[in-house]
């Protein structure tokens, strides 16, 4: 197999992976496994064994047997890392700002999956609080202001399936895990439109978060400010809400939310 005179991966399965999408991703059409072993230097046997487990991730397709191409997964997550951009792009300067006003935590979050991801902060020690989860950091979506905006767009029968596969796991004495107060909890965020996490991922930390549209009147992300839970003060939801949509209109978005 060629090297790359780029840092190659120390896992050879990884290296091995990802010389297999290069080849897909060099041709339009689907590609014999015969020619992607030729390309690779990967005896086919190996080949077909990884170009299996890739394809049972949907990294990679088999239109039909003998032949691969990519899959829609990686058209997912290039997607999700376009919005992701984007939208970090389009937050700094408006968190920035909010953060001025208040001198508290601002957080940038993205869903994904069963979670959110914090992908942007602004913080300050002047806000006295510990910031525990860093860019990158996950929190379930049902401890946490944005992640509840994400469940409130789902449909019912969708966040009982979310109930069903975490469990609904509490992490302070705060935390809602029973799926009936949750469903209460949704139906407020819904019909103010803004979510609030009530030191129920943290002690000490409450939270308050409003949603931010795409083009399509979509919901990409959630802003929220975090603040010492004895320090959090009401009349911030406007600003956070203005904030959030200031960021939906850089975005592209029109008319209400979606």
């Amino acid at each position: 197999m060629q090297k790359k005179e780029t840092q190659t991966p120390t896992i050879q399965v990884l290296e091995r992976s990802f010389a297999l999408l290069d080849v897909l991703a060099a041709h339009r059409d689907p590609v014999s496994l015969k020619e992607i072993s030729e390309r690779t230097g990967l005896h086919p046997s190996t080949a077909h064994r990884i170009l299996n487990d890739l394809a049972a991730g949907r990294f990679v397709d088999r239109p039909e047997a003998g032949s691969y191409r990519l899959g829609m997964r990686l058209l997912e997550l290039g997607n999700l890392v376009k919005a992701r951009l984007d939208v970090r792009d389009a937050a700094l300067g408006p968190m920035r700002e909010l953060h001025r006003l208040t001198h508290q935590t601002v957080n940038l979050s993205v869903r994904q999956g069963d979670e959110i991801v914090y992908i942007e902060r602004t913080y300050s020690e002047r806000s006295g609080m510990q910031v525990v989860r860093a860019v990158g950091g996950r929190a379930p979506l049902h401890l946490t202001s944005v992640g509840k905006l994400f469940l409130a767009h789902d449909e019912p029968q969708r966040v009982r399936a979310y109930a069903t596969r975490t469990g609904l796991a509490g992490h302070t004495r705060n935390s809602i895990t029973e799926l009936a107060r949750l469903e209460r909890e949704l139906s407020s965020v819904r019909q103010q439109g803004v979510a609030r996490d009530d030191e129920e991922l943290e002690l000490g930390v409450r939270c308050m978060a409003a949603g931010i549209y795409d083009d399509q009147n979509q919901l990409v992300a959630g802003l929220s400010l975090s603040a010492p839970a004895d320090r959090l003060e009401e009349g911030w939801i406007e600003r956070v809400k203005s904030t959030a949509a200031e960021i939906s209109r850089a975005l592209g978005q029109h008319g209400g939310q979606g």
